[in-house]
């Protein structure tokens, strides 16, 4: 069939997501770091924008084409971009293949729990209403790109992070799905903010990337532990 048959409104808005992806990647070939960390935090903003505008247009996705191009953008702008800029920024990291393997987890993750997602949703379509199975892989951009952008970026940290990351992401731990749209548009603020020029941004001393990174650092953390405290209430004694 023509591609013309498959594509709607929502997959041009997704194509816009694997591009900023792609863009990155393009930036930090270039040695263009902060460039290529706002390029994946706008892919962000994308990714969330492409179930809107399917719902407005009331998209009927007959053949799951939306589904898998979605995906697969995912996969450029939250799996190869992040593990691409976490590699080039540890060059110079001083111990050797941990950057690449790190790096290469985040991709790895990130393709395991993409295809976990659509195996769960097509057997599924109901399960995990208004929750994900695992760390949904946006986090990876805007955990690292914000914290590149803070102004506080250390390696060492950002490799520990980035696995914990990888991990959280192909766990069974059920984040919840944020949908208060006040917190969806100051969390776009922040992205638009963070991606502010250069000269900018440190007369305001990096201040919305970092607030981007301490409340996507809450999200990542808090639900974990969550968890382990309802687990461990439930496994204890019953003292009366």
């Amino acid at each position: 069939m023509n591609i013309k048959e498959y594509l709607a409104l929502a997959d041009f808005v997704s194509l816009l997501n694997g591009s900023f992806g792609f863009l990155a990647i393009i930036m930090m070939s270039k040695g263009d770091l902060n460039l290529a960390s706002m390029f994946i935090l706008v892919a962000v903003i994308f990714d969330s924008l492409d179930g809107w505008v399917a719902r407005k247009s009331k998209r009927v996705d007959r053949y799951g084409f939306g589904k898998n191009i979605d995906s697969i953008c995912d996969v450029i702008s939250f799996g190869v971009a992040p593990g691409m800029l976490l590699y080039t920024a540890s060059t110079s990291y001083f111990i050797p293949y941990i950057n690449i393997l790190v790096a290469l987890l985040i991709v790895l993750c990130g393709i395991l729990r993409l295809t976990r997602f659509n195996v769960l949703t097509d057997s599924s379509p109901n399960l995990g209403e208004g929750k994900f199975i695992g760390l949904p892989i946006p986090t990876t951009a805007l955990i690292l790109g914000s914290y590149y952008l803070s102004g506080i970026f250390n390696i060492e940290w950002a490799l520990i992070m980035m696995t914990a990351v990888s991990i959280l992401m192909i766990s069974t731990v059920e984040y919840p799905k944020i949908r208060n749209p006040i917190v969806l548009l100051v969390g776009g603020i922040l992205i638009i903010l963070s991606c502010l020029p250069q000269n900018i941004s440190i007369v305001i001393a990096n201040l919305p990337a970092k607030f981007l990174f301490a409340f996507t650092l809450i999200y990542l953390i808090t639900v974990p532990f969550m968890v382990l405290y309802a687990n461990l209430r439930r496994s204890g004694p019953n003292v009366r």
